[in-house]
Parts: structure tokens; C-alpha cells; sequence
């Protein structure tokens, strides 16, 4: 399944209003504040999805500088554009394991919980230092584990048993990598010389734990892998939701979240 398909129709839609708030938000207000303050600063944004990073990096921008949003989806990125209007951006299509720019184009390369889904992952890391400057920065946030994030555990856990033929193992993808020493040693092979991994810890709310589970059953890759099973959306989100519930309560919903904050040069 290309990433595309993995986000058409009205995925970016849900994707946008249940799982921004929620999960995406306080991240990117985290990694828009570390940008540097440098006039003229050329920003690159790996991962756009449907802006919400990038809204934040527009109001941190100093005098002069510039961003350049990108994502392999273009049903994200037309979501997005339509989202968001700058002249200080410009929005490309653009694969972070083989980068459209030439060597040294950028000053400070951000992404915003897109690592974790890029196969091969030292390549992307080497990505990012070619097209980076001389003194230039990687800032980047990727998910704790699942066991760091119960509540999305307990979801994992309940579409699994819901599935046991055949169990839908995406949130494995971007659970899966919260392992600090993974991201230093990849940083330092891909040449960076300085890596710092902090610890990032949220206290996230949303209205209702049913508006998480609409935002994970038809928000993000979970919709086209339900859809190839045969399943019923809207019975899975009535069934998840106690689970989520129980973990942070029915309304407000509310869940720690961990995740990793990655800032090389």
C-alpha cells in the first residue's frame, strides 16, 4: 500500500481534528520553541502531515527566514495547503529517505513523528545531515513505546483481540521505536557531532475518549487496514472506547504521553 492510500478520502480530516489536539499539538509547540533564532534561517520540514508542526514553525520563524513543508502523501499535503497559507512557505512532495534538495540547502531540518514510519531509517538520518549546513540542526520527536503510552497500549491490545485471525498491527509501527540509544547511535553514524535525546513528557486531553478512537480508527492507517478486514468503523470505535475510557476516563479523556526529542548538529 503506497502512503498515499494510506491517507485518502477523509483520513487527513480526522487525522487533523481528533489526533492533532490530542496527541500532536504540545509536541509541536515543544519542537517550534528549540528552533533557532538566527535571521534568515531556511527551514526544511520532513513529514508535514496536515501542518499542524508547520503552523508552529510559521509563528516561530525569524525575520527572514523560510520553510519548506514536505510529506510523501499528497492527500496530506492538500490538506494541508488548503489549511495553511504563508509566503514564506513552500510545499513539496518529497520521499526523507531520497530528499529533492541539494547538499547544504538548509539550516535546520525538523520532523515531526515521521521517523519511525521511514523504512530505512539511517538513510533518512543521512538525508537530513546532507542537506543541512554547516552548523545546521536535525529537530525531530518520534513516540515512546507502547508500554511509555498505556493508553494507546490498551487500544493496540483490544484491536488485537478483536482480530486474532489476522490483528492490525499498525500501532506497532510508531510505538515502536522509543528507544533512546537507537536514535543517538544513528545520529552519530549519519555524522551528526552533537545529539541530545530528551524525554518529553504530556499530560494530553481530548473531549472524549471517543473522539481518540475516531481519531485512530479513521484517522490515520488503522482506516484502510480495518477496511481490508472487513470491519465495521463505526462498531470498532463503539468498542474501543470503553477500553480508552477506562484508561482516561469518558469525557474528558485524558492520558500521559511520552515521546523522545531528538536535536542534532
Amino acid at each position: 500500500m503506497t502512503e498515499d492510500a494510506r491517507f485518502h478520502g477523509a483520513v487527513p480530516t480526522y487525522y487533523d481534528r481528533y489526533l492533532g489536539p490530542f496527541l500532536f499539538e504540545s509536541y509541536a509547540e515543544t519542537l517550534a520553541g528549540r528552533l533557532p533564532r538566527r535571521d534568515g534561517t531556511r527551514v526544511l520540514e520532513i513529514a508535514c502531515g496536515t501542518g499542524i508542526v508547520t503552523q508552529r514553525l510559521l509563528r516561530a520563524l525569524p525575520p527572514g527566514g523560510s520553510l519548506v513543508a514536505t510529506d510523501l502523501s499528497e492527500a496530506m499535503l492538500e490538506f494541508a495547503r488548503h489549511k495553511i497559507e504563508d509566503k514564506r512557505l513552500t510545499w513539496r512532495t518529497a520521499d526523507a529517505g531520497a530528499l529533492p534538495f541539494d547538499d547544504a540547502s538548509f539550516d535546520v531540518v525538523v520532523c515531526g513523528f515521521g521517523l519511525m514510519f521511514v523504512p530505512d531509517k539511517s538513510k533518512a538520518l543521512s538525508e537530513a545531515r546532507r542537506v543541512l549546513a554547516q552548523g545546521g540542526t536535525l529537530l525531530a520527536s518520534v513516540w515512546g513505546s507502547l508500554a511509555d503510552n498505556p493508553s494507546i497500549g490498551a487500544l493496540h491490545e483490544k484491536l488485537v483481540a478483536m482480530f486474532p485471525a489476522n490483528p492490525p498491527r499498525f500501532l506497532e509501527t510508531p510505538y515502536g521505536f522509543g528507544d533512546a540509544a537507537y536514535w543517538r547511535s544513528g545520529m552519530l553514524d549519519a555524522a551528526f557531532t552533537y545529539v541530545t535525546v530528551d524525554r518529553i513528557h504530556n499530560a494530553a486531553s481530548s473531549p472524549s475518549a471517543e473522539d481518540v478512537a475516531k481519531g485512530f480508527v479513521k484517522g490515520s492507517p488503522l482506516f484502510p487496514a480495518l477496511t481490508d478486514r472487513g470491519a465495521d468503523h463505526d462498531r470498532v470505535i463503539r468498542e474501543v472506547t470503553p477500553v480508552l475510557a477506562n484508561a482516561g476516563g469518558e469525557k474528558p479523556f485524558r492520558a500521559p504521553l511520552v515521546a523522545l526529542l531528538l536535536e542534532a548538529s
